[in-house]
């Protein structure tokens, strides 16, 4: 419908004036204009939305370290879980960070999913690769974050590199040193699995039990594998499970180095976490209560280890809220 035609479709009134007939005209001609930039935005979005996005490269160490970068504003680099690559971040949650003002940057560690070189689980290597991909991209005071394995990586960031980082955001991870309450073995024997299923994606980040956060399972598994072209490939199982333990460690993170480095960090720290993780219970966290003085604690209920793909834009908001009322004391 064009402007013109809106407005020969508005019912006349009686007693209408030449200042009321300009006045109507206006304004159905600014909603017609305002409904077709309401019709063109959501197209504009999607095509750079993480759904879509383009795997860029960077060239470094004689690697090549895949990346994808969405939204622009203050850098939020996100460090993958064991066996996560690109495309498997729920991409709502990516975009839902983007939409509040930030550059999203997630990436495939070397050897992984897209990137080239030599592939490990080593905390070391993953920690290099993270730092060389900020370095050659030139970001600077990012929000350095990372989901359960990738949560361990940017604890590690932080007590190495603190003075470049803004705030620290942990997904679903362990703290270092001696757990209160490991994981369950469900977790280790579902995760042996090779080809994603729906429900070994539910069992692994949800909460089962409850009717709400298998319905988010299945929109968040749909979201995921949407896009079909151009995707990341799956990490091997057989290779990945010989990298790691096969029954649940205590402590998962041995590091008297990096938990001093925590209590003693004046980098913002924020963790979220659900209250039935099967595989790093958030109670270790609360245990640590009054040690780690920049800590800050959200725990979702009904859910699993994956609170930001249940509730991806809520995660997004507090995510931002905290970044953005916090600051390095």
């Amino acid at each position: 419908m064009t402007p013109s035609n809106a407005s020969t479709a508005m019912p006349s009134t009686p007693n209408d004036g030449p200042t009321q007939s300009t006045r109507r005209h206006a304004l159905v001609t600014g909603a017609a204009a305002l409904t077709m930039l309401s019709l063109s935005k959501p197209a504009d979005a999607r095509s750079e939305g993480a759904g879509s996005a383009p795997t860029r490269f960077v060239e470094v160490g004689g690697r090549k370290l895949a990346y994808r970068s969405v939204g622009k504003g203050k850098p939020i680099v996100l460090a993958h879980r064991f066996r996560g690559v690109i495309d498997l971040w729920d991409p709502l949650f990516i975009d839902a960070l983007a939409a509040q003002g930030f550059q999203v940057v997630t990436f495939d560690h070397s050897g992984l999913g897209l990137s080239t070189g030599d592939r490990s689980y080593n905390p070391a290597s993953l920690v290099k690769d993270t730092k060389d991909l900020i370095d050659a991209l030139g970001l600077k005071d990012v929000v350095i974050g990372g989901w359960s394995f990738g949560g361990i990586v940017a604890q590690i960031y932080v007590a190495m590199f603190g003075a470049s980082v803004s705030h620290a955001v942990l997904i679903s991870t362990t703290p270092p040193g001696k757990l209160v309450k490991p994981g369950e073995q469900l977790f280790y024997d579902a995760a042996a699995q090779d080809a994603a299923t729906l429900d070994q994606y539910t069992t692994l980040f949800f909460e089962p039990k409850d009717a709400a956060s298998r319905a988010a399972s299945q929109r968040s598994f749909e979201r995921i594998f949407a896009r079909k072209t151009g995707r990341s490939p799956d990490v091997p199982a057989d290779w990945a499970l010989k990298q790691v333990p096969q029954s649940p460690p205590n402590p998962m993170f041995p590091s008297d180095e990096v938990l001093h480095a925590l209590k003693n960090t004046n980098v913002p720290i924020l963790h979220l976490g659900g209250d039935h993780d099967i595989s790093v219970p958030v109670e270790n966290w609360y245990a640590l209560g009054g040690q780690l003085p920049t800590l800050n604690l959200i725990t979702y209920p009904r859910a699993g280890h994956a609170p930001h793909h249940q509730q991806p834009e809520l995660a997004a908001a507090q995510i931002a809220a905290f970044i953005k009322g916090t600051r390095k004391a």
